[in-house]
């Protein structure tokens, strides 16, 4: 057997088992190694049965007198069992479990844990784990027994016995990877070792030196892997190299009908830059909600069209390449730009040979011909797969070259998080937002006051002719979803036409058509809607310089991160812009998130509180394209991310020394070579 063989390789587990692994994302003989618990409970204090009190938690070990059915006054079924040892012995209760009558044979030796509460008068154990058997090797009792995460039929009991016969039939072929050197200066045990102490401690802080070491080795891979995409992506060439006219660049940047932030211009220098190498361009542009990343896009694109190059933009959804495609149209206006959309609906075009390519995924199918296009931008990147992005590139790169490439997101990602991440590409930030822009004022409404905020909003539409978003998490009631905080557009759509009687209400999801979807967001841009109620999908891309109040139903069930993104929908205008957060039963910990939104107005602040509160799958989304789900690791260990992409570059400088290592890691396909 090796590590890498799937888990039907042991015991017990055939095609059914292998099916419900893979929830946890077990697929091999070494992820089941590497399923790290949650938690441990503490069983470890052994006791005799003539000592115990009620509230300790601890292990007793005996053999059973009986166990019998017994019914309570209430009708419930319950299994009662007497165990004993040499110094007294102790009653035990399980609720709806009658094969304990089978299992649990009348002299049979057992070892017991869990916590002694009140049965009657006398001390005794509710529904304790045990095995049969009293020794040493105990597994689920007399020890810090560690609970896993579960799926449905696949038990931390099961996972432990598993790990356990897994662990003993594969523990020498668990090898060291890392150089002695590197191992000694980070104080880490050895991969062995690492394995046992996180399913087998003694103590807690051993427990957590091997979950340590094992976090390491899986931001490390992360952090080889994004170098060595980027050392493979700067073997290639540029397929056209762009040699900048700073004066026609500048003249470009001086025709905006607003100044540059600091960082933009800065942003700007690193793109431009990048552009004149050999080496394709492939970077990051990261910026809050309305810092102004198109524009920066904006300023490469027009450096490709003076020098007669082409340019491509990809947005995820039709609503931000429409935006995009108008945006650009207008601030190219004066320099002749010839700007087409392509999308699933078709192609909107100038006359004549295109400059710039906006559109869809459909960029990637329509028969489009990019020889001469020298910049690609993909905008909200993690919104794509990468055979997506791969596709796009694809299309307009040779056996050996690549188009300049930027990537582009709205969502805001602490720092140490993105050098991760997004280790294969270069990285540009917008720290700041475009002067001018007014801040918004976020307020917590609770339900009590959900008829007050409608009479404001409505003395709002009426005295200051503003417009209103209100955003909903569903588009309609799920039959799984029975929360009653849930509020589906469609139902808040039928509520609000009659709250706000003799105002104009429209609808938007993501499920409609694309004519039905443009209908109603001309009809709010030419300000013929008083109120659009509608799904996230509006998180990025709708710019409506009038509406100035953002209703969000249920906020608690929102990251901060897509919260903040949703605010940036408002406080575009001139008009003074307000934020509402409705909640119902927002816990102490969605309060406390909230709270944050009141104060602060920097995403990347609230993206790191979120990445605390709640963990990088409600900040970034669970499954999006890109951005991988840790198993061991966490996103918020800020000293061992900096240490492991320390490590890693270190390796990947000294690449010949460490041979032996990347022969290893390279045979068993942990990076590839």
């Amino acid at each position: 057997m090796k590590l890498t063989d799937t888990v039907t390789k042991i015991p017990s587990i055939g095609p059914s088992y292998e099916a419900r692994l893979q929830n946890l994302d077990i697929y091999t003989i070494e992820d089941l190694l590497l399923h790290p618990p949650s938690r441990y409970i503490d069983f470890r204090k052994v006791s005799n049965i003539s000592e115990i009190k009620v509230g300790e938690t601890l292990t007793v070990r005996g053999k059973v007198d009986f166990v019998k059915n017994q019914f309570t006054k209430t009708g419930r079924k319950m299994q009662i069992a007497s165990v004993s040892d040499d110094t007294g012995s102790v009653v035990c209760a399980w609720f709806n479990q009658p094969y304990l009558t089978r299992t649990l044979r009348k002299g049979a030796k057992i070892s017991l844990s869990g916590k002694i509460e009140k049965f009657g008068y006398k001390p005794a154990f509710f529904s304790p784990d045990f095995e049969l058997g009293v020794d040493a090797t105990n597994l689920h009792t007399g020890r810090l027994v560690p609970v896993y995460p579960q799926t449905e039929g696949v038990t931390s009991k099961w996972l432990r016995t598993k790990i356990m016969l897994a662990h003993k039939k594969m523990k020498d072929e668990i090898n060291e990877f890392l150089p002695g050197n590197t191992l000694n200066s980070l104080g880490f045990p050895s991969y062995q070792e690492a394995i046992e102490l996180m399913h087998f401690p003694e103590k807690l802080n051993g427990a957590e030196r091997g979950r340590k070491r094992l976090a390491f080795n899986e931001l490390l891979m992360l952090n080889l892997r994004s170098l060595y995409k980027k050392i493979q992506w700067r073997k290639r060439h540029t397929k056209h190299t762009i040699e900048v006219d700073d004066e026609k660049v500048g003249e470009f940047i001086n025709s905006l009908p607003f100044e540059l932030t600091e960082s933009q211009s800065r942003s700007i220098d690193e793109i431009l830059s990048d552009m004149t190498k050999k080496v394709p361009m492939n970077r990051l542009l990261e910026g809050d909600v309305g810092s102004g990343k198109t524009v920066v896009a904006a300023a490469g694109v027009f450096a490709c069209f003076v020098r007669g190059y082409q340019s491509v933009i990809m947005a995820p959804t039709q609503i931000l390449a429409q935006q995009h495609y108008k945006t650009l149209k207008n601030i190219f206006e004066k320099f002749k730009l010839r700007v087409f959309l392509i999308t699933s609906e078709g192609i909107e075009r100038d006359i004549g040979t295109p400059d710039v390519f906006v559109g869809t995924h459909a960029l990637i199918h329509n028969k489009v011909d990019f020889d001469k296009v020298g910049l690609v931008v993909i905008d909200e990147q993690h919104r794509f797969g990468v055979e997506q992005r791969a596709h796009l590139t694809k299309k307009v790169r040779g056996k050996l070259t690549a188009p300049h490439v930027l990537t582009m997101t709205a969502t805001p990602i602490p720092r140490t998080v993105a050098l991760t991440v997004y280790g294969d590409l270069d990285l540009s930030v917008l720290s700041e937002l475009p002067k001018g822009r007014k801040p918004i004022n976020t307020l917590i409404v609770s339900e009590r006051k959900r008829n007050s905020a409608y009479k404001w909003i409505k003395s709002q539409i009426r005295e200051r002719r503003v417009q209103v978003f209100v955003i909903c998490p569903l588009i309609e009631q799920s039959q799984a979803e029975t929360m009653k905080q849930v509020k589906s557009a469609k139902s808040e759509y039928e509520k609000l036409t009659g709250v706000f009687k003799g105002f104009r209400v429209g609808l938007l999801h993501g499920r409609q058509k694309a004519e039905e979807k443009n209908e109603v967001l001309s009809k709010f841009k030419d300000n013929k809607l008083h109120i659009l109620v509608s799904t996230p999908v509006v998180e990025v891309g709708i710019d409506i310089p009038n509406a100035s109040i953002m209703v969000i139903e249920t906020a608690e069930r929102f990251g901060l991160a897509q919260l903040h993104q949703l605010r940036g929908r408002v406080g575009r205008g001139d008009q003074k812009s307000y934020c509402l957060l409705f909640t119902e039963n927002a816990g102490r910990q969605a309060k406390t998130r909230l709270s944050a939104l009141e104060k602060t107005l920097s995403g990347f602040e609230l993206a790191e509180l979120d990445l605390k509160l709640r963990g990088p799958g409600d900040v970034f989304g669970v499954k999006q394209h890109g951005f991988e789900k840790l198993k061991i690791a966490n996103w918020n260990d800020t000293k061992l991310l900096n240490i492991s992409r320390d490590t890693a570059e270190e390796f990947i400088r000294n690449k010949k020394k460490y041979r032996s290592l990347f022969d290893y890691l390279e045979t068993r396909r942990m990076i590839a070579n």
